[in-house]
Formats: structure tokens, C-alpha cells, sequence
């Protein structure tokens, strides 16, 4: 197997993206990304930009522990947290995308960055992140434009995980009803591909918090087979992914959570089953 560079593969499924279905199609199978317990098979991913001092002060992080100008490492990638409206915190759980980025590079030897990148839906760079990760109580608002850029963003090969932190759920569905209004959100079932990349979960997806006492339900929105929204509902994940002493999670609900989100993120850079038919 040749060795491909991360940025080769992005930059080939973002061509496709612009093409003609057929094209796109054929392309996505050729720019496969290949991550198994053998290792990992490229290097040197795509530029990635990480958040501006302003976006790390009002995500309570300081400032001079967030790299600012435009390029946070040539051979690093990360995770991009997405900003928005309408009064959730779009920022909590602040331990947990650093500790998952973090397993993420322990187990698939990956370069990763110690840190999320924060953006808005308008953020010139959002193409430059494989996966997003929306999260928080309460409301989640888009404009007009941010609506419509993040539908580019998701038809041109992006990944949207979307966790509910509690309480994101009817404004969410409303959002991203309008942002795809043709594609309903529909249930993800335990055999989909994104359950089985590094780590099977064959009864899907693991319940990390009581929340409603519901079972956990994924939900996903599909671009031609492809699954381009992740929405996890009555699990929460992030809050398993956050440092042991926050929540009190048994070890084995943190491990589920953590292996479920290096699927995720394996998924979105084009895993098995992850560029669709």
C-alpha cells in the first residue's frame, strides 16, 4: 500500500466534492483512508488553523495557551469547535476535546494537535477541518449565511458531529431542518460503518449520561449514503470525554465514549465505510 499524505486525501475528496456525482463517487473510493490496529499510513496533514486569541478568551481558555496567527503545525490536525447564537454554551466541556485529540494520537499514531480549533460557520477556514463538534445547553441559532455555509461545508466532504450536552435538542433539529431541509435527520443503525472503524460497537451508540433515562439514539444526515451529520441524543458523549474527576464516570463509560469518538473522527478523514457508495 503507498503511503498518501493526509492533505493529498482531503484535497482529492474536496475535488470530488465539486465534480459531478459519478466523478465524485469514483473519487471518494480512490482517496480512502486506511487506519487499523496495523497503523496509520500517512503523514503530513492538511494546514489546519487554530483559534484566535479572541475566540480562546471568550471560550475561557488563555490566550497565550492557544497558538494564534494562522498556522497552529504543517504536520497536525485537530478537531474544530463550532461557535454559535442563541445562548448555549457552545463551550463546555472544555476538558474534552484535548483529552480526546489526545487519545485519538495515542492510538492511531496520528500528529495532533493538544488543542480544538474554534470557529464560527462563517470561519474562511472551516474547509481546512475534517470534523466539526457542536455541543451545549440550550439554544443553537444559525444565520441565513452561516446556514448556508455549513451546508457547503458538509456537501463538499465535511463531518459534523453534533452532541447534546441536554437540552440542544429541539433547537438543533429545527437547525439543521433548515440548513437540509431535503435530508430529515434519521436514526443510524448499530451496523453502520461509523460503529466499527477502530472500535465496534454492535449495539451502537454507548450511553455515557442519564439525561431523559432514554436509551442513547444516534441520528444522522446522509448526502448519497454518505453520513456527513453525527447527532448523538441521550448519551453525551463530551461529558465522557472530559477529565475523570469532573463527572465521576466509571472508567469503563469514559472508555466507551473515548473509543466512540476516535470512530468519529477516524469516519470523518474517510475511514472504512466513511466516503460513502
Amino acid at each position: 500500500m503507498n503511503r498518501a499524505t493526509i492533505s493529498d486525501l482531503w484535497r482529492a475528496r474536496r475535488r470530488a466534492r465539486h465534480s459531478s456525482r459519478r466523478a465524485r463517487h469514483s473519487s471518494r473510493r480512490a482517496a480512502v483512508v486506511l487506519v487499523g490496529f496495523m497503523g496509520v499510513l500517512w503523514t503530513a496533514p492538511p494546514r489546519v488553523k487554530v483559534a484566535t486569541a479572541d475566540a480562546a478568551e471568550a471560550y475561557g481558555v488563555a490566550t497565550d495557551a492557544v497558538a494564534t496567527g494562522t498556522d497552529a503545525s504543517a504536520s497536525e490536525l485537530t478537531i474544530a469547535r463550532l461557535r454559535y447564537d442563541g445562548g448555549g454554551d457552545w463551550y463546555a466541556n472544555p476538558s474534552s476535546l484535548p483529552n480526546l485529540l489526545r487519545t485519538i494520537a495515542e492510538r492511531t499514531g496520528l500528529q495532533m494537535a493538544e488543542r480544538e480549533a474554534v470557529v464560527s460557520a462563517l470561519d474562511p477556514a472551516l474547509p481546512d477541518y475534517p470534523m466539526l463538534y457542536l455541543t451545549g445547553h440550550g439554544t443553537v441559532r444559525f444565520s441565513p449565511r452561516e446556514r448556508a455555509a455549513l451546508r457547503s461545508y458538509l456537501l463538499e466532504g465535511g463531518f459534523l458531529h453534533a452532541d447534546d450536552n441536554y437540552g440542544l435538542d429541539e433547537s438543533l433539529r429545527r437547525e439543521l431542518a433548515t440548513v437540509f431541509p431535503e435530508r430529515p435527520l434519521t436514526p443510524i443503525p448499530p451496523d453502520h460503518p461509523v460503529f466499527h472503524q477502530l472500535y465496534s460497537f454492535d449495539a451502537g451508540l454507548p450511553k455515557v449520561h442519564e439525561h431523559d433515562g432514554e436509551a442513547a439514539q444516534a441520528w444522522g444526515v446522509f448526502d448519497d449514503g454518505r453520513l456527513m451529520v453525527f447527532y448523538s441524543h441521550e448519551s453525551d458523549l463530551g461529558d465522557g470525554w472530559e477529565d475523570a474527576a469532573v463527572h465521576g464516570d466509571a472508567p469503563e463509560t469514559r472508555e466507551a465514549a473515548l473509543r466512540m469518538g476516535v470512530n468519529l473522527f477516524v469516519y470523518a478523514l474517510g475511514g472504512a465505510g466513511g466516503v460513502g457508495p
